[in-house]
């Protein structure tokens, strides 16, 4: 596309129209979208939040596994060992 292509007047009507248009529409938009955003973001937070839970509790499970083994390796003898 070369800038003897643009059909300026086309273009400046069009620019113009957003100009006058946009303070118009972006808080309506912005009215709209602001809930949509905020309800993603608490979603966000409360997986997030979610995620930890499950992770502390994965971390716990494997804690007392390995205490239990621990425990188990304490409590009985070694095997003696032949050579």
């Amino acid at each position: 596309m070369k800038l003897n292509d643009i059909d300026l007047p086309k273009s400046l009507i069009v620019g113009v129209a957003a100009a006058i248009v946009a303070p118009v529409l972006l808080p309506v938009v912005g009215a709209v979208v602001r809930p949509v955003l905020k309800t993603a973001i608490k979603g966000g937070i409360l997986l997030y939040n979610k995620g930890r839970e499950l992770v502390a509790e994965a971390v716990e499970s494997v804690e007392d596994l390995t205490a239990e083994a621990k425990a188990e390796m304490e409590s009985k003898p070694a095997a003696p060992q032949t050579t």
